[in-house]
């Protein structure tokens, strides 16, 4: 009986692939331009902090050809999005002011709106047109990467023998990007770049210029759509203007004039020949130096046309000066990067969450709040380089994660979470000071799971800490490295002798409290004494001993900001 049973499984499953077979194979037959199989590249990003992860982007394969999603790298870099009709908007905060991408199936011009003013809007022409399969937005990889690069003004590319895409977020400019479109006049696309319209292949248009200042000159660079045209050049006048024409090519006249404050290069005006071509007036300033040359050559890969402008200079004098003020650029944001500029406080529980209560009803909450806010006033009198920002500023419930969300948008430079014990040993006393680890003894677990309990009032708190296991504290344990030590540093100097209200001898406590698990900085988390106690309880409850342990907690930030602000800006300086 089983072997007859095995058999009919067998035949059953045999039938079932033949029938899938089939089936596959006359799908292939009713739809033979839709050979794409699904796939996916690794997009390796390195972040501003040098830190870096690596996500897997959705693909289509068409034979040798890779199509990516947009959206999803887009997705994978962090980035916001959005459709709106058919268009894709694709948004980024890496600059202040961000800008928007937006994407139109079939249309190999994209457009790029940036919230400030200069420029408010450009074109950027792409070699491929963007398709849609399935709702989604693919490009050719190489031309995804390119149009990422340029937009964002980071380096992302693809690396055909590793399979993979790297894109460096770093906050720095990649030094020669591909070409990119000019300014769209007016904040609206010209015909040859309007989002509803294909520009023709057989027409030559400028969509744009480009001018690179360099130590002995500049290059001019302007950018085209179409075949190639002739061009003739117009060697500098005794005013320093020469002429570039192009023949049988047009332009946006309000898109490609330029004006220059600064530089060799003062403005480049075009003026449009009815049927004969454009010609650009290039007004040079002779006061930048001694004009050597002015020579053409077309890039022919890029479809480029480009002016090299070279003058006299001391090269090597200019670059030792660009050096320099590139140095003193790097030790400036060095040095407001590692300011400790933003310290978050946060009092703990709140709204519906009591936390402890002691004896005679003193609730844990309104205690905490007080030192909180006495901590904040301390700060903002004495530092007023320091911006404060409070997790909760009034008696409302905050859901732990939330807290460390708020302390990481607002950029926080520390994280000090204040709050009180409770103990069913009623002689506990004492102020702790903990920062995130694996509990190393029950009395710190105790703390920890008490502290952690308020989970449960939160909506769908499973979900939101599913992960939250001693393998993932572990782990979060080992990506917070970079912040132990100062994490240990900043509880020893809430706890060193002399610094009144908060001193004991056991030391700096470790355990895996939730609301120290998010924030990407320093960080503790202070028990100020146990309600639980009731001597403590009383001196808790005191408003001018509420101020005194919260003059505590300033004292020891006060001994951590003059010992990390030293030791910071001696390392920088080296």
């Amino acid at each position: 009986m089983y072997h007859l049973l095995h058999r009919i499984r067998f035949f059953g499953a045999g039938l079932t692939l033949l029938m899938l077979l089939l089936f596959s194979q006359t799908a292939r037959a009713a739809a033979p331009s839709l050979q794409q199989e699904q796939a996916s590249v690794q997009l390796v990003v390195t972040m501003s902090d040098d830190h870096s992860y690596t996500v897997r982007v959705l693909a289509l394969k068409n034979g040798n050809k890779l199509l990516v999603d947009l959206e999803s790298m887009a997705r994978a870099l962090r980035l916001s999005f959005h459709r709106t009709g058919n268009l894709l908007v694709l948004e980024e905060s890496l600059r202040t002011p961000g800008t928007l991408c937006t994407v139109t199936p079939g249309n190999c011009f994209v457009r790029l709106v940036s919230a400030g003013t200069e420029p408010p809007s450009r074109a950027l022409q792409l070699q491929s047109r963007p398709v849609l399969r399935q709702s989604k937005f693919y490009l050719p990889v190489n031309q995804a990467c390119r149009l990422f690069a340029l937009w964002l003004e980071r380096d992302v590319d693809y690396n055909s023998s590793s399979g993979k895409i790297h894109a460096s977020l770093k906050a720095k400019l990649v030094e020669k990007p591909p070409a990119a479109s000019g300014l769209v006049s007016n904040g609206k696309q010209s015909a040859t770049t309007a989002g509803d319209k294909h520009p023709d292949p057989d027409k030559t248009v400028i969509t744009g210029i480009e001018v690179d200042k360099r130590a002995n000159g500049a290059i001019i660079r302007f950018l085209a759509s179409g075949p190639a045209v002739h061009a003739s050049l117009l060697k500098p006048d005794a005013d320093g203007y020469a002429f570039f024409s192009l023949e049988k090519a047009t332009c946006d006249i309000n898109a490609v004039s330029k004006v220059f404050e600064s530089g060799i290069v003062r403005a480049i005006t075009p003026q449009q020949f009815s049927g004969a071509g454009i010609q650009f007036t290039v007004s040079l300033d002779k006061r930048s130096g001694v004009i050597n040359s002015v020579e053409y050559q077309r890039d022919k890969k890029r479809n480029r046309y480009v002016l090299y402008v070279r003058t006299n200079a001391d090269v090597e004098a200019i670059h030792k000066k660009e050096k320099e003020q590139q140095i003193a650029q790097v030790l400036n944001r060095d040095i407001e990067k590692w300011k400790l500029d933003t310290i978050v406080l946060d009092a703990g529980h709140g709204g519906k969450d009591p936390g402890a209560i002691g004896t005679q009803g003193t609730r844990e909450k309104d205690v905490v709040m007080n030192i909180v806010h006495d901590l904040g006033s301390f700060i903002e009198q004495k530092w007023p380089d320091v911006r404060v920002i409070y997790t909760r500023k009034n008696d409302t419930f905050i859901p732990l994660y939330e807290r460390g969300k708020i302390a990481n948008r607002n950029g926080g430079k520390l994280f000090v979470s204040v709050h009180c014990n409770a103990s069913p040993n009623h002689g506990a006393r004492g102020p702790e000071v903990y920062v995130l680890g694996v509990h190393k003894n029950k009395a710190a677990l105790d703390v920890a799971m008490f502290e952690n309990s308020v989970i449960r009032k939160e909506a769908d708190y499973k979900l939101a800490y599913q992960g939250f296991t001693e393998e993932h504290l572990i782990m979060s344990s080992m990506a917070q490295n970079a912040f132990a030590r100062q994490s240990t540093i900043l509880a020893q100097d809430i706890l060193q002798p002399g610094s009144g209200q908060l001193t004991n001898g056991r030391g700096v406590r470790q355990a895996g409290f939730m609301v120290l698990w998010t924030p990407s900085m320093p960080s503790a988390l202070v028990e100020i004494g146990y309600l639980s106690n009731s001597s403590e309880e009383k001196i808790l409850q005191d408003r001018q001993e509420q101020a005194k342990i919260a003059y505590s907690i300033f004292q020891g930030l006060q001994a951590y900001r003059k010992n990390y602000e030293t030791s910071t800006m001696a390392t920088l300086n080296q």
